[in-house]
């Protein structure tokens, strides 16, 4: 037989590869989970068009400051006395005829004869293109304060953004470590499924011996059953907690997905109060309301600039005939100064209502920071707690499966009875489930409280987990 070339080899077990990989689950730990969320969550990508948006109304609110150059062309056709003379004075083609100079009479009462030719003129056409440019020179702060509440907005929308982003990554890490609570859910139901059939198979073996009655065996099936049912339950809500970790990343839920290693934060450092303080200058959601009450400032700006007079200039450059030839050509500069002296209290109404909206935004942000004050502590003492149950269930399953192990030895003696075996063993199970339960709670707490003092950005998850914080 020949052998193989290199490029066969490879080309063999490429395809040897492809074959083994087919059908594989996707594997993703929580840092991949989240980058895959940040990218596809609608949350985010509403977040992000905000931004965008509030990006275009600055560049819209900063080109306000500049010239602004407009071309037109206007075709007319009219009989109206006014106008057709106007238009050929526009087109330097008035005559002396015009006037109607051939019906004037040098007497008085000539005087008084009505022209025809100047009163009832023939149709004239007229098309006029035009240049024109308008310079914004002082408006009474008006386009400054749009300037300075489209910054405003941004900045806002950038915290908003990186708000959103942070609601995103605790949602994940709550469904990711879902996932796995359901998984050790199962997998203590699994592990008492094998022991209630083992009880099934100790019991059925000291019936036949005489040992027990029959009640006992009734009693460790009916057990099996229980058990059997509760696994099922665990299946489900594994199932559930991957339904919604794919609904977080934007993936479609037939998707095969395996989740990688828990995760379990390291705590903040500090106390409370240094926590608070940390928080309330650093939380993304109030910076962004401070932002739009920074916002709210410059409407108050740009409602109170119609109180000052403003100033514009323009410059233009029209072209007239009846046709598009021989234009005449005539230039306009001019400088227009308006002033709003009395508009029955529409100003004034403006900028209480711009005010009204700035002292509604100071409340809202003193109540939110008083609410996150109460969040962070909240979340501080949760994972104090948290910690404590941690270790109390800990002790409590190391206690339970010796206690376990001790009434199924005794069984197997024959000195107790299957209630007993069944009582330990349900204890072991409550045991480990409220083990599982603390393990959730300590990663959500410790997220919770990151969350509030605005450190759960992806780029700090590996450090949060691996390092701590200093």
């Amino acid at each position: 037989m020949d052998l193989l070339s290199n490029a066969q080899l490879r080309k063999l077990a490429g395809g040897i590869l492809l074959w083994c990989v087919a059908g594989l689950a996707f594997g993703a730990d929580l840092q991949q989970c989240v980058d895959i969320a940040l990218k596809q969550n609608p949350d985010i990508l509403v977040s992000q068009s905000q931004l965008a948006q509030a990006e275009s109304a600055l560049s819209q609110a900063q080109g306000q400051r500049l010239p602004k150059l407009t071309a037109s062309v206007t075709g007319t056709r009219t009989n109206d006395a006014l106008n057709a003379f106007g238009l050929k004075l526009s087109q330097r083609n008035a005559t002396f005829n015009d006037f109607g100079a051939g019906e004037f009479n040098p007497t008085p009462s000539g005087l008084l004869v009505a022209p025809t030719a100047l009163n009832y003129p023939d149709p004239v056409n007229n098309y006029n293109p035009r240049l024109e440019l308008q310079i914004p020179l002082y408006n009474g702060g008006m386009v400054s304060g749009y300037v300075d509440q489209a910054h405003a907005y941004v900045k806002a929308a950038q915290e908003g953004n990186l708000a959103a982003r942070q609601q995103v990554i605790f949602h994940v890490i709550q469904a990711y470590q879902g996932v796995h609570t359901a998984q050790a859910y199962v997998n203590v139901a699994q592990q008492a499924e094998a022991a209630a059939e083992a009880y099934v198979k100790t019991t059925q073996n000291l019936l036949n011996e005489g040992v027990v009655v029959r009640s006992d065996l009734l009693f460790a099936q009916v057990n099996l059953a229980n058990v059997k049912v509760n696994l099922e339950e665990a299946q489900r809500s594994e199932a559930a907690s991957l339904d919604q970790l794919h609904l977080l990343m934007g993936m479609p839920l037939d998707e095969k997905l395996e989740v990688g290693p828990d995760f379990t934060p390291t705590a903040l450092r500090g106390n409370i109060a240094k926590l608070q303080d940390e928080a309330v200058a650093t939380n993304p959601g109030l910076l962004a309301m401070r932002n739009q009450l920074d916002a709210a400032g410059a409407g108050v700006k740009v409602a109170s600039a119609d109180y000052y007079p403003h100033f514009n200039a323009i410059v233009r450059k029209d072209w007239n005939a009846p046709a598009f030839h021989q234009m005449a050509s005539s230039y306009t500069i001019a400088g227009v100064l308006s002033w709003n002296i009395f508009d029955m209290g529409v100003t004034r109404g403006a900028v209480g209502r711009a005010k009204a909206s700035r002292e509604e935004l100071q409340a809202r942000l003193k109540q939110a920071e008083e609410g996150l004050r109460a969040q962070v502590a909240d979340a501080w003492r949760g994972s104090a707690e948290a910690e404590s149950r941690v270790s109390a269930r800990t002790a409590a399953v190391a206690q339970a499966e010796e206690a376990q192990r001790l009434v199924a030895k005794r069984y197997e003696n024959g000195v107790t009875t299957m209630v007993e075996v069944l009582a330990a063993q349900a204890q072991l199970d409550k045991a480990r489930a409220e083990e599982v339960a603390a393990h959730y709670q300590l990663t959500v707490q410790r997220s919770a409280l990151r969350l509030a003092v605005g450190k759960l950005d992806s780029d700090q998850l590996l450090y949060a987990q691996d390092q701590g914080e200093k």
